[in-house]
């Protein structure tokens, strides 16, 4: 078990998917309504775990939207080797654990969870992971996890890095890079900066403030491209400054459909995001409902918890980890962490639109 000095720093510092700016597993599936809840019985019976912080007051409404995608493609698939139980938990990442042994002593065959960094980081450097077992993030430090340890999360350096490489990819050599100043957008500017230059690109500067009267001073003739490391609303009022230099970012610039005006001011910046957003016609992804419409982070949740439903299926019967899912191309990298290939998008006409279009396998 993790010991106490590892459980304390963790608990201190625990905060929600790497993505956000302020988430996969017969008989008839269990449906929302039907979900047994935690403790389990002492008796042991076989089962899918869904271990997720419903019942914390920071996370609740990023852990219900991804345990509605997750309800929902079990009920869109109809059936499953085995029932879906529930184990809903706090912010705690003692609350999490004690959940997570539980169970395993219920009988589950497959876990799915926890979904805090920090729960994630505890489970995968310190607890006995006995089941396989999907975490919904990716922890602190990387390299060797246990052998039933999978992760798959909203990683903003993986974001950043398939930016980099698309940027690269269209023959941009010479970078800026504009950042915001909060911890998520350092770590974008940080990725983007290694991953372009070890593709062979300048960084001719970096963390560039979004600030219109300091553009001016910071832009170099012989730049070809920026990169905005920014949200949604600074992208906006800082794009009208950048004149006909290509702008790309991640997908933290797409907050979702709010009205013509909106998009129309990111006119033309590239970004990469999922499936989910950028190709709603693909029978891949109308394979499943839509949950009501809200901010583009939950529906990003709500997609993921679908792929975790269909990883999960695929960690019962014991098949290879590779997916064409709704929140990416999914395939088992090193260090049991899952790799999720995004696709590109632009903002065209005051609309997100797919960037190349291209074939796709549809959902199997």
């Amino acid at each position: 078990m993790i010991n106490s000095r590892l459980l304390h720093r963790i608990a201190a510092r625990s905060f929600v998917l790497a993505a956000l700016a302020p988430v996969l597993y017969g008989a008839p599936a269990a449906l929302a309504s039907e979900a047994e809840a935690a403790p389990a019985p002492a008796a042991q019976t076989p089962h899918i775990a869904l271990l997720l912080p419903t019942r914390s007051k920071v996370f609740s409404r990023h852990a219900h939207a991804l345990r509605e995608g997750f309800l929902a493609a079990a009920k869109a698939q109809g059936k499953s080797m085995l029932p879906v139980r529930e184990y809903p938990v706090n912010e705690d990442v003692s609350d999490a654990l004690v959940n997570y042994r539980a169970a395993v002593s219920a009988g589950a065959k497959v876990i799915v969870g926890p979904l805090t960094r920090d729960a994630v980081t505890a489970l995968a450097f310190g607890e006995p992971v006995p089941v396989p077992t999907l975490a919904l993030n990716i922890p602190d430090q990387t390299g060797r996890a246990p052998e039933n340890l999978y992760m798959l999360g909203l990683q903003v350096e993986s974001e950043a890095r398939q930016a980099a490489q698309l940027a690269y990819r269209d023959n941009r050599r010479n970078a800026l890079i504009i950042a915001g100043a909060n911890a998520i957008q350092r770590r974008m500017q940080s990725a983007f900066s290694a991953e372009f230059s070890r593709l062979g690109g300048a960084i001719l500067a970096e963390a560039i403030p979004p600030d219109p009267a300091r553009l001016k001073s910071a832009m170099r003739p012989e730049a070809d491209m920026v990169f905005l490391a920014l949200n949604h609303d600074e992208a906006r009022t800082i794009r009208a400054y950048l004149g006909a230099i290509a702008a790309y970012a991640t997908s933290s610039i797409y907050a979702g459909e709010r009205g013509p005006l909106a998009a129309f001011d990111l006119a033309n910046v590239t970004f990469v995001d999922m499936p989910w957003l950028l190709e709603p016609d693909h029978p891949a992804v109308m394979s499943y409902p839509r949950p009501e419409p809200g901010a583009a982070e939950f529906e990003r949740l709500y997609a993921l918890g679908i792929d975790a439903w269909r990883i999960a299926q695929l960690l019962l019967d014991s098949r290879s980890l590779k997916l064409d899912g709704v929140s990416g191309e999914l395939t088992l990298g090193p260090g049991g962490i899952i790799d999720r290939a995004l696709r590109a998008g632009r903002f065209i006409d005051g609309k997100a639109r797919l960037a190349e279009p291209g074939a796709r396998e549809p959902a199997r």
